[in-house]
């Protein structure tokens, strides 16, 4: 009706309701009483509603009954609820025969103008075209009751239609309508509403439908007629607004300003603050549904697996759901369900996996005590991504450590997220009992975490550790003597991670604040944060919509933004926002450090090996071992286009170095014969990398790149 589609409207009421033009009609909206929208300037005029449409509509058929059950039903009794039992039953199939004095002449009070004399007829002409007989002029007797129960496989009593002393079977149950005697059901007397007495019409319908079939009669039952509804409708944003005035019955714009009033009631708080719920376009009872369909295919294409993958396993949903409902458990369930049997392809999360175990390999890795030390009361786990992102800034805070609290060891490896994230049950607990051994190793020493997904993740592998935030550290040492000393208004954008521990979301303002840094909030903060894109390995599954996550964080305010995850300030950064860590308030470097861009795959990946080997050099007066693999020696330059595809394609240089370097052992190469380029591809893990180059000065200059996971196979020719 919002739409001025009445006709469509009316063909949905013809369909739900019993005798519609009649009830439509005579309708006392109940619902009313119920209806959210009167928390916001009333009530939908619902009883009005239905009344217009009825007025402005074109009539329709009555409803196909469905094949006959070969089952004969008596209703005894022709008000308002004998008749609505009778269309319910006829509309079912069963052969269906009313018996009355006079059928509806309880509605000969009510007056022309709500009631037309040509409707209840036209209802009952319907009634008829249904398949049911209709018996008037029966005297209701006793002994008619007794006859129609040896005769029928079961009767429905109209109480209101029947003198007193025909209604010896006693009160019918409240639940069922069924009475002492089998088969007799009957509804209770004196039911003002004509909502209400249809409604036990067809309460009586469904009793009748299981005492015919056989089956429970109680079982299932509780959401029939009015329930509590677990539903909830927010009315935050929603704008008071009464209802529309009219003088009687609503014309066709009446009704259309009515119906706009209508909330149409859902809950979807989870898609309305997540972007990976709304970009799938359905709610969370339908992404279940998908997930454990695609889990139980056995043969076939898992049409869900980008779905699954897509989640951040943010928590977001959960949070503001008021029931607590969490997609994150089911997707990340279902990736390790997955998993387990083989069935999750590898592609998904393979590169965060390799980059996780590049981040522990022998270049990245390193866990020492300070130096001149042989035992540490703290060690400074700075997590993978922050060394990647900002090496200059781990090296500087773990100076300021060293400085402030004294014998504070460095421990450089990954938390195991990536492994937790993507599903892989085993890999993550050998990555933990692997971070356990080095724990340990420098003696158990109190763990300085600055990454809130690296705090979130030791807590729960390494729970006998004691762990404290980097932020909680500076907090009660004070800031450093070289952070900046105002940063003027910030947003502040607080890690998923943090979504759950409001101590270490204070510490970080209470730092901020002690920086002279003044601060907004967005609208979705704190408990209630955003993902950057980054959580879950979204940006891995499904980059496009990662970009999408990440855009959408970067507009939630026009301030710069502040944040204390390396991940978080990088996926801002790389949409064109302005954005700073912490890191670049209290070790500043630079002039302008909101500009900072966000470091290439291949950048991440050296500037872990290079604070390594400046630390190793610099700090313990050690080699920081090999050199590093001939590929490293092979000098390259990129196009434009080739570093742009080698970041949407996850290509590393190193990865391109290996080609390069296969090609100068005799691998084969092709040529193309109108620009002169060479094509060659090599398979150095589970990939297989193409590349466009040609020599120059010395090198190689790279025009494009291109991946997949295939072998070849045979001669090239």
């Amino acid at each position: 009706m919002a739409q001025r589609r009445f006709d469509k409207a009316w063909s949905v009421l013809a369909k739900t309701l019993p005798l519609p033009g009649v009830l439509v009609r005579l309708c006392d909206g109940p619902c009313k009483g119920a209806c959210v929208r009167k928390d916001a300037g009333g009530a939908v005029e619902i009883d009005a509603l239905e009344r217009a449409c009825a007025a402005l509509a074109k009539s329709v058929r009555p409803p196909k009954p469905l094949p006959s059950r070969h089952k004969s039903v008596a209703v005894v009794g022709g008000t308002l609820t004998g008749l609505c039992a009778a269309w319910e039953m006829a509309r079912r199939g069963f052969d269906v025969t009313l018996y009355c004095e006079q059928a509806g002449s309880c509605l000969s009070a009510v007056p022309e103008s709500t009631l037309p004399g040509g409707v209840l007829a036209n209802e009952m002409e319907a009634l008829r075209a249904m398949g049911a007989d209709m018996k008037e002029n029966v005297s209701l007797t006793p002994e008619l009751l007794d006859s129609l129960l040896e005769e029928k496989d079961a009767v429905f009593i109209d109480s209101d239609d029947l003198p007193e002393d025909v209604r010896s079977f006693g009160q019918p149950d409240e639940i069922t309508l069924g009475t002492e005697r089998a088969g007799l059901f009957a509804s209770r007397t004196g039911e003002p509403s004509a909502v209400f007495q249809a409604a036990t019409g067809r309460r009586a319908a469904n009793s009748i439908e299981r005492f015919t079939q056989g089956v429970s009669m109680v079982s299932g039952r509780e959401l029939e007629g009015p329930y509590e509804t677990r539903l909830f409708t927010s009315l935050d944003k929603v704008e008071p607004l009464p209802p529309t005035p009219s003088d009687g019955v609503y014309a066709e714009v009446e009704a259309r300003d009515e119906a706009k009033r209508c909330l149409q009631c859902e809950c979807m708080e989870c898609v309305k603050t997540c972007e990976y719920l709304r970009h799938y376009k359905y709610y969370p009872k339908v992404y279940a549904r998908q997930i454990y369909n695609n889990e139980s295919i056995v043969m076939g294409t898992r049409q869900a697996n980008t779905m699954i993958n897509s989640c951040m396993l943010c928590g977001l949903c959960e949070t503001v759901c008021p029931e607590d409902f969490s997609m994150g458990d089911v997707c990340l369930e279902a990736r390790r369900s997955m998993v387990e049997r083989g069935k999750m392809p590898p592609s998904a999360h393979d590169f965060a996996l390799r980059d996780m175990a590049f981040a522990n390999g022998e270049r990245c890795a390193l866990a020492r005590h300070a130096p001149g030390t042989d035992a540490s009361e703290y060690v400074f786990f700075p997590g993978c991504q922050l060394t990647a992102s900002d090496p200059d800034g781990v090296e500087t805070a773990y100076g300021d450590l060293r400085e402030r609290l004294g014998n504070v060891g460095l421990m450089l490896h990954c938390c195991g997220a990536p492994a937790d994230w993507s599903g892989r049950v085993g890999l993550f607990e050998e990555a933990m009992a692997e971070l356990k051994s080095v724990w340990e190793s420098l003696g158990s020493p109190k763990i300085i975490a600055a990454c809130p997904t690296c705090i979130k993740t030791l807590r729960v592998g390494l729970p006998d550790a004691e762990i404290v935030s980097h932020w909680s550290v500076l907090r009660a040492l004070g800031v450093p003597v070289q952070a900046t000393d105002g940063g003027g208004t910030l947003a502040i954008s607080d890690p998923c991670a943090a979504r759950h521990d409001r101590v270490l979301r204070e510490d970080v303002r209470a730092l901020l604040e002690q920086a002279n840094v003044s601060l907004v909030e967005p609208e979705l903060t704190g408990e209630y944060t955003e993902c950057c894109g980054f959580g879950g390995l979204l940006s891995e599954a499904n980059p496009e919509l990662g970009r999408k996550v990440a855009e959408r964080r970067a507009g939630a305010r026009e301030e710069d933004f502040v944040t204390y995850c390396a991940m978080c300030r990088d996926m801002i950064a790389r949409t064109g926002k302005r954005a700073l860590h912490l890191y670049d308030l209290l070790y500043p470097k630079g002039d302008s450090p909101a500009a900072r861009p966000s470091p290439g795959y291949s950048a991440r990946r050296e500037n872990r090996v290079r604070l390594r080997e400046t630390l190793l050099r610099g700090l313990w007066q050690e080699d920081a071992g090999p050199n590093g693999d001939p590929f490293e020696a092979i000098e390259v330059a990129f196009s434009d286009q080739a570093a742009a595809n080698m970041e949407d394609r996850r290509i590393l240089k190193s990865d391109v170095q290996k080609v390069l370097l296969h090609v100068g052992r005799g691998g084969q190469r092709f040529v193309h014969g109108e620009t002169g380029h060479f094509l060659s591809a090599f398979r150095p893990v589970v990939v297989t990398y193409w590349v466009e180059f040609e020599e120059r000065d010395g090198g190689y200059y790279v025009h494009n790149t291109w991946s997949h996971r295939m072998h070849i196979k045979g001669e090239r020719s």
